[in-house]
């Protein structure tokens, strides 16, 4: 059975794809920074439904924490599908924004990424198959007023999940990135009336997480594995 962990595993579009990737027959590891019991209640609905999940607890920002997180979680062999959502907003204009604000979205977005991704590498690349996905953003794709942090940090995650494909290209995994854009949930509810999601979406709709969880089990399916170094938005036509 192959292993994946998803970080953020325990909010609106990380439980959706640790439900998926249950569902396809992967033991999945829901990963929480501070909401552990969230984490715990997704993993135990999935062994309860006949899937295969346990929870984890580390902060990405952590490289310390998470090294020795990762270390314990490989004792049990290597983890072949990484979804790397973990992320937060703080949003301001850039010209009142804080150090502080900046810094707490690149480190958590982008260094996390890092943090996690890469003592996964070798024993990956060990099996000759992989799958690592990390979620992005419209913001980090088209730009977002307020956002300049976020769109940054997501759209750091394009440059280095492309040039991390070509890297592990000869080794059986691929790298890729989904953007969503207004996805149903209590993020888009704090910052989206239904009349706005009309305006801004063309589908006049907010997306669903069960339909970014859907496209994520396909890139981390065998079917999936001439595909690589893309980044592939879901936002109901928003260009």
């Amino acid at each position: 059975m192959k292993r994946a962990l998803v970080t953020g595993g325990s909010g609106d579009i990380g439980s959706a794809i640790c439900q998926r990737l249950a569902a396809d027959g992967v033991h999945v590891i829901v990963h929480a920074n501070s909401n552990l019991a969230r984490a715990e209640a997704v993993a135990a609905e999935i062994n309860a439904s006949g899937g295969s999940a346990k929870s984890v607890q580390f902060d990405v920002v952590d490289g310390a924490a998470t090294e020795q997180a990762l270390e314990g979680l490989l004792e049990a062999g290597p983890i072949q599908i990484l979804v790397n959502n973990a992320g937060i907003h703080e949003d301001a204009p850039m010209a009142g924004m804080s150090r502080e604000q900046w810094q707490r979205v690149i480190n958590v977005s982008l260094n996390g990424f890092f943090n996690v991704t890469q003592p996964l590498l070798m024993p990956m690349m060990r099996t000759r198959w992989g799958r690592i996905i990390s979620l992005s953003s419209v913001a980090g794709v088209m730009g977002n007023r307020g956002q300049a942090n976020y769109a940054a940090a997501k759209s750091g995650l394009h440059g280095a999940s492309r040039s991390l494909a070509i890297e592990l290209a000869s080794r059986g995994v691929t790298v890729n990135v989904v953007a969503p854009g207004i996805i149903q949930g209590s993020m888009s509810q704090q910052g989206f009336n239904s009349e706005r999601i009309k305006q801004l979406v063309p589908m006049k709709r907010a997306g669903e997480p069960e339909e970014v969880a859907s496209l994520v089990s396909f890139l981390a399916s065998d079917e999936s594995g001439y595909i690589s170094a893309q980044v592939i938005s879901i936002n109901g036509a928003m260009c």
